[in-house]
């Protein structure tokens, strides 16, 4: 173990299945706390858990839409029955959106980001404070994204989700920061994982996205270099460290 005050901690890691979550989940377990896997694949989920497992970690998987109220009352209920509690609560799951601009959202295309990316670390989030405060102690960790930063790396529903993460992120840190409590964030810039955007041909958000992103961007990120920030944050090592948004991106932000 390296010191991060993670061993025996309780941990909770949204969108684990795959990518960003599951090189989470298993740099979690690395350092000995114990992680409940939560993600709408159960396979994936099934087999970030037996990775886990296989090196002596514990985990547990819960499958289901967490912006579905009943499935997140079941991850919270299952953790607290594992683990005892909820010591750090990664919102991590996330999709993309199809590049759109405003006037070429749908409702559906909306409806959908915004309900994933937003309404579902909300309800999570909600779900696990009073665990956290009852404990006199919480860490949160949301993954925003290069968008929460600017307005050019995707389309409306995407950027304003994550816009909208970083309001979370900023509110939950001055509220609860005399309780124990601290919330962060990071926002990764291009990063290999199994995200892939749907973008509408000849559509003209993906043109100007596409063009900005191209004369801006480094190199691509792996999933670990993302999940290392997260950790970090979660852990004893950030303790003074509360209402940050730390961008991952080989200085995109900066451009």
């Amino acid at each position: 173990m390296s010191g991060t005050g993670l061993e025996g901690r309780g941990v909770v890691v949204t969108g684990a299945a795959s990518g960003i979550g599951r090189a989470t989940a298993l740099k979690f377990a690395q350092e000995g706390a114990k992680v409940l896997v939560a993600d709408v694949d159960r396979a994936g989920a099934e087999e970030t858990v037996a990775e886990i497992g296989a090196t002596g970690g514990a985990a547990v998987a819960v499958v289901g839409d967490l912006s579905d109220q009943g499935v997140v009352d079941t991850v919270v209920e299952r953790a607290v029955d594992a683990f005892g509690g909820v010591d750090v609560l990664v919102n991590n799951a996330g999709i993309m959106d199809r590049m759109s601009a405003l006037g070429e959202t749908d409702d559906a295309e909306w409806e959908r980001v915004i309900r994933i990316n937003l309404t579902a670390p909300f309800l999570l989030t909600r779900a696990v404070l009073p665990h956290m405060l009852a404990a006199g102690r919480g860490s949160i960790v949301f993954t925003a994204s290069e968008a929460s930063l600017r307005g050019s790396t995707a389309g409306a529903a995407y950027t304003a989700s994550k816009h909208g993460v970083v309001g979370l992120v900023k509110s939950l840190a001055v509220m609860y920061r005399g309780q124990g409590i601290r919330a962060n964030a990071i926002a990764p810039g291009p990063t290999m994982t199994s995200i892939r955007v749907d973008a509408a041909q000849e559509a003209h958000g993906p043109a100007v996205v596409g063009q900005l992103s191209a004369a801006t961007m480094g190199r691509y990120g792996s999933a670990e270099e993302q999940a290392a920030a997260i950790v970090f944050l979660a852990s004893d090592a950030a303790s003074f460290v509360n209402g940050a948004v730390l961008p991952v991106d080989d200085a995109w932000a900066a451009v």
